[in-house]
């Protein structure tokens, strides 16, 4: 009950059969002592009338970008700042469209736009539709922006059909919407280092050794506990990616320049997450001028770059030590291996050849290993989700990291 306590929730109705659900959800987070206000779409009015959600919420229902001639503030900008958190129960394909291509015609539409608020996406639609690739890349943009989504469920839909895309379990949204307002202060007085991206290492002006590593796991991380209220240091080596809010970053290119900064940082941190795709040697020598092709062959010779995750366990003392196996083969086995030798609290393993998992992708899925030799399978699902429930397992040590911080 207190979780949601005065917490002004803003729920949009959009036009699918589903829509007569989305009461049962205004009724139960206003049982729940949330504020509530609904937007209903034009085609949402079809299928459930706004007394029906005026009477549920307690509040004037909204649904017309010119329905209130008389007043003096202009809906989708009072509600869209009025709003800590906004639900689109349920989200059809066209709604989903319209944010990802920022199409504002509309007062849900452009409410969202308008909105800093987190935006959390409950699609319910025919499964064709929303198996449609236009549809699945929709919502992987979406993701990618930081919006949120409660997967739909499988079932007999309202047309006949059987498969995805029935609108998930009501108790399934309600508890989100708890688990989003529970986080948002979980890490609030601990400061945390994240490493994200890969490292370059030059063999001349314009050539160097690197990896694939988009850099979306270890920015999903720090994006993740900033929202969680932590004060993040993300230090991250050359990706194409914004930093996330209320987040402060270092860019570095190299594994030295890498361990310098992280060497910095660390002793004022409670928590890492060595997210980084270090590379493990860089060139012996490095030619100052562009090298020639003048022989059929090149001989490089490497040598080992500085083990930035192993000297952080040596010096790690209370705090909590979070690493990263991007492995191939005997996921697990080399893991614990890594972990054991780096001194870690926890240890996320994945296989980086399945699809959806690994460098450059939107998802992720893995084994969260910890100290104590609990395996936590987590399955595939979008990396900011994913940074979520790591985070959720590392909140357990936290009341001993706040013992130590006071």
């Amino acid at each position: 009950m207190e979780v949601l306590k005065d917490k002004r929730i803003l729920i949009g109705i959009t036009g699918g059969i589903a829509a007569y659900k989305a009461a049962e959800v205004v009724s139960s987070l206003v049982k729940k002592g949330a504020q509530v206000k609904v937007i209903m779409t034009a085609h949402a009015m079809e299928f459930i009338k706004p007394l029906t959600l005026e009477t549920l919420s307690g509040n004037p229902v909204y649904y017309d970008m010119f329905s209130r001639p008389g007043a003096w503030e202009i809906d989708h900008i009072s509600l869209a700042k009025w709003a800590e958190l906004v639900v689109v129960v349920p989200a059809t394909a066209n709604i989903l469209g319209k944010v990802a291509h920022g199409i504002a015609d509309d007062l849900l539409s452009t409410t969202i736009m308008a909105t800093r608020a987190q935006v959390i996406f409950a699609p319910a639609m025919n499964t064709n539709m929303y198996t449609n690739p236009i549809v699945q890349e929709n919502i992987s943009f979406l993701r990618s922006k930081g919006y949120m989504f409660i997967p739909p469920a499988a079932g007999r839909l309202a047309c006949g059909d059987y498969g995805e895309g029935k609108l998930a379990d009501i108790q399934d949204i309600l508890a989100e919407i708890d688990n989003y307002f529970s986080r948002k202060s979980d890490l609030k007085g601990l400061k945390v280092l994240v490493t994200a991206g890969p490292t370059r290492e030059y063999l001349d002006p314009v050539r160097f050794i690197s990896n694939p590593s988009s850099g979306k796991m270890g920015y999903a991380i720090a994006a993740a506990c900033a929202e969680r209220g932590a004060d993040v240091e993300l230090v991250s080596g050359p990706v194409l990616l914004s930093p996330p809010p209320g987040v402060r970053l270092h860019r570095v290119e190299t594994a030295q320049e890498m361990f310098e900064k992280v060497m910095e940082l660390f002793p004022s941190c409670n928590i890492v997450f060595k997210a980084a795709a270090v590379g493990d040697y860089r060139p012996e020598a490095y030619c100052p001028t562009k090298i020639k092709k003048d022989s059929e062959r090149l001989i490089l010779t490497l040598i080992k770059n500085p083990d930035i995750l192993k000297e952080l366990g040596r010096r790690k003392d209370d705090r909590i030590l979070v690493g990263f196996a991007a492995e191939t083969e005997n996921i697990e086995e080399y893991a614990r291996k890594k972990m054991r030798e780096k001194n870690l609290d926890f240890i996320v393993a994945n296989d980086v050849t399945r699809h959806g998992a690994g460098f450059e992708k939107n998802t992720n899925e893995g084994l969260l290993i910890t100290r104590e030799g609990e395996v936590i399978a987590i399955p595939q699902m979008d990396k900011r989700e994913f940074a979520h429930r790591i985070i959720d397992e590392v909140i357990k040590r936290i009341p001993v990291l706040r013992r130590v911080s006071n």
